[in-house]
C-alpha cells in the first residue's frame, strides 16, 4: 500500500483541519424540516431561505431560485440542515441566478434538476444569469438563454432588471481557473429591490452598491470566517453589520452559516454574534432570521 506524505508544512496543517470538518460533520445529526412553498399575491416580494446562500424568490411575477444548492453531501461534507424547500415542490423557474463557481453556490446537479422540473411543469426551461466566464460549466445543463455579467453591467428579464455588482472574494472553480468572475446581484422591479452579496469579504464596495441601487432588503453572508484569515474572503458578523449599515437598506436577512460546516467556528456562533452586533448597532428589529422554508412577504 501506497501511503502519500504531503511535505509542504502549510498544506498539511490544511489537509488537517479539512479532515476535522469532515469528521465533525459526519457525526453531526442532519436537523430542519422541509415545506411546501407559499406563493405571493398581489404584488408582493416573497423571500424563502432554502440554506446556505439558496434562496427562492417570487418577484415582478417571477419565480427565482439564487445560489440554489440542494445537496444532502458536498463532497465529504454533509449538509447539516436539510433544504427548506424541494424542487418537485416549487412552481416551474423563470431566472436562476448563481454568484460564482464554488461548488457550494454553483451545484451543477441542482441545477440541471432545476431545468427538468421545470421543463416538465412548463414545457419550457429557465434563463440563468452569471459573472463573466461560467458560461462552459452550465451550458450542458438545458437552459433556455444563458447570459453572463460584469460588474455594473445589468440584465432586463420582463419586468426585473438583474445588476451585477461588485465583492470582495474570489471565482476560480479549481486551482488553476481563477480568471472566473465573481459578485452578487441587485435585483430591482417597479415595487422591490433585493441585493444577494454572494460569497465576501468587508470592503468599502458595500457604500458604493448603497448608493447607487438601494437596495430594500439585503441578503449578506455571517459564517466562514474561522481561522480569522478566512475573513480575508468571507464576512463574519460584524462585518456583516457594518456592510448592512453602508447599505442603507431597510432589511437584513443573513446566510451562508449553519447548513454545511466550511470552517471552524462553533455552527451556533454566527447567529447568536449577529444578535449581539445588531443589538450594538440599534438595528435588532431590522435583521430577519428566516427559518429554511418559511416565506417572508414584504
Amino acid at each position: 500500500m501506497i501511503k502519500a506524505t504531503i511535505r509542504n508544512p502549510a498544506l498539511r496543517k490544511r489537509a488537517r483541519q479539512f479532515g476535522r470538518l469532515v469528521r465533525h460533520s459526519a457525526v453531526t445529526p442532519r436537523t430542519g424540516s422541509t415545506h411546501k412553498p407559499e406563493l405571493v399575491r398581489n404584488g408582493e416580494l416573497g423571500v424563502t431561505f432554502i440554506g446556505h446562500a439558496s434562496f427562492f424568490l417570487q418577484m415582478a411575477g417571477q419565480n427565482i431560485l439564487v445560489d440554489a444548492n440542494f445537496a444532502r453531501w458536498l463532497f465529504l461534507l454533509k449538509r447539516l440542515r436539510k433544504p427548506g424547500l424541494r424542487i418537485p415542490d416549487l412552481p416551474p423557474i423563470d431566472l436562476v441566478l448563481v454568484t460564482h463557481a464554488h461548488f457550494d453556490h454553483l451545484h451543477r446537479p441542482s441545477l440541471r434538476a432545476i431545468v427538468q422540473h421545470t421543463r416538465r411543469r412548463s414545457g419550457r426551461t429557465p434563463t440563468i444569469v452569471l459573472p463573466h466566464h461560467v458560461f462552459d460549466l452550465v451550458s450542458d445543463l438545458g437552459f433556455e438563454e444563458i447570459i453572463e455579467l460584469e460588474w455594473w453591467n445589468s440584465y432586463r428579464h420582463r419586468d426585473l432588471t438583474v445588476t451585477h455588482v461588485p465583492s470582495r472574494h474570489w471565482g476560480a472553480r479549481i486551482l488553476k481557473d481563477s480568471h472566473r468572475g465573481y459578485g452578487g446581484y441587485v435585483l430591482q422591479s417597479d415595487q422591490h429591490s433585493v441585493y444577494h452579496a454572494g460569497d465576501t469579504a468587508y470592503f468599502k464596495g458595500f457604500r458604493e452598491i448603497g448608493e447607487r441601487l438601494s437596495p430594500e432588503v439585503a441578503l449578506l453572508p455571517i459564517g466562514a470566517y474561522n481561522p480569522e484569515t478566512f475573513r480575508n474572503v468571507h464576512t463574519n458578523p460584524e462585518d456583516a453589520t457594518r456592510a448592512f449599515l453602508d447599505l442603507n437598506a431597510r432589511w437584513m436577512i443573513p446566510m451562508h452559516y449553519g447548513t454545511f460546516r466550511l470552517s471552524h467556528e462553533p455552527v451556533d456562533e454566527p447567529l447568536q454574534l449577529l444578535e449581539k452586533e445588531a443589538r450594538t448597532a440599534g438595528i435588532q428589529d431590522r435583521v430577519l432570521v428566516l427559518e429554511e422554508g418559511v416565506t417572508k412577504f414584504f
